[in-house]
């Protein structure tokens, strides 16, 4: 007897199936993706031409009855063909037709119109320069980002390209750290030093951060101040204090902090008498790291119940005091 046996395709050999990615470079998803978001934009800036003319494409402006006033003036100007611009985003690199149009202002004078959705030459978008300063600040050089991000943005981008957006983003920098603090409702500061690892000069490095988080009288909070001062002397944080009340920051109603040394000093000199209370997290830090390691839970509840429940929270440092030999530095605060 003859039997006939069949091998499932699963059975063939992986390498005759499968397909690479470097068979087909087409992403049929990706077209798909940029081409709507080309129509979305292209919709979108007719769109807020058509609201600034009151009337769409090949269209006139209606007359108001008689009594039905909106409040909006009727803007004299007309449409004058199209303009091909290229706008590169997350997306990819996108080519657009701006729609023109020239607008009679109320001395008789023409202008040309200018959109607020894509302003007049800007080629990026908000979120592909902060990729493009995010693959930079990382430690990648200006050429290694152009190979880099050439993946994502089919033409790539230029090191000047690289180089004006890093300026724009350090204009910026500077901007937000001078603003005036002057008519923001703080009530609240968040003072902590924290160390960030980053690339300098190819090496990686760390470096020490001032932070200043403000709490209005709503609750938000808002990010004050981020400065690099070379650690948490006293003298660091003196400097960022004196900097926050030169920009117009009043005298808060209180104080948290992480419990260094220099803070609590830099503190009592510029706003002496304002209640200090250490972070709590600060604190449970500070405990768990001279607490035995099998009280270690035991000293997690018990401080949370004596942060969140007042009330049975004696009774659970008696007896963590009675298990341990020697209490925890500091477990008095």
């Amino acid at each position: 007897m003859k039997s006939i046996t069949t091998k499932h395709d699963s059975l063939q050999p992986v390498a005759d199936t499968a397909v690479y990615l470097f068979d087909d470079w087409f992403d049929p998803i990706e077209a798909a993706v940029r081409d709507r978001v080309r129509g979305f934009i292209q919709a979108m800036i007719e769109g807020e031409l058509d609201e600034k003319l009151q009337r769409p494409r090949y269209g006139r402006l209606t007359k108001p009855s008689s009594g039905a006033n909106d409040g909006r003036a009727a803007v004299v100007g007309h449409r004058h063909g199209h303009r091909s611009r290229s706008l590169t985003g997350t997306f990819g690199r996108i080519a657009l037709e701006m729609p023109r149009a020239r607008l009679v202002g109320p001395d008789g004078e023409t202008s040309e119109w200018k959109s607020k959705v894509l302003r007049a030459y800007q080629r990026r978008t908000l979120a592909a320069d902060a990729l493009i300063a995010s693959a930079y600040l990382a430690g990648t050089n200006t050429r290694r980002v152009r190979r880099a991000l050439k993946a994502l943005f089919a033409e790539g981008v230029g090191k000047d390209v690289v180089s004006r957006v890093w300026r724009k983003v350090k204009s910026d920098w500077e901007a937000w750290n001078a603003r005036s603090l002057a008519e923001e409702p703080i009530v609240r500061l968040i003072l902590d030093g924290t160390v960030v690892r980053v690339r300098l000069d190819r090496k990686a490095t760390a470096i020490s951060l001032l932070v200043v988080i403000g709490v209005r009288a709503d609750g938000q909070k808002v990010l004050l101040a981020i400065k690099s001062m070379g650690g948490e002397s006293t003298e660091a944080w003196r400097a960022v204090l004196d900097d926050l009340i030169k920009r117009g920051l009043r005298r808060p109603q209180f104080l948290i902090v992480d419990g260094a040394a220099g803070l609590e000093m830099a503190l009592a000199a510029v706003w002496d008498g304002v209640p200090v209370q250490r972070c709590t997290v600060h604190k449970l830090r500070n405990l768990l790291a001279h607490a035995p390691e099998r009280l270690r839970d035991e000293v997690s509840r018990c401080l949370a119940e004596k942060v969140f429940r007042p009330g049975p929270w004696r009774r659970c440092r008696r007896s963590g005091r009675r298990r341990s030999k020697k209490p925890p530095p500091n477990s008095h605060e």
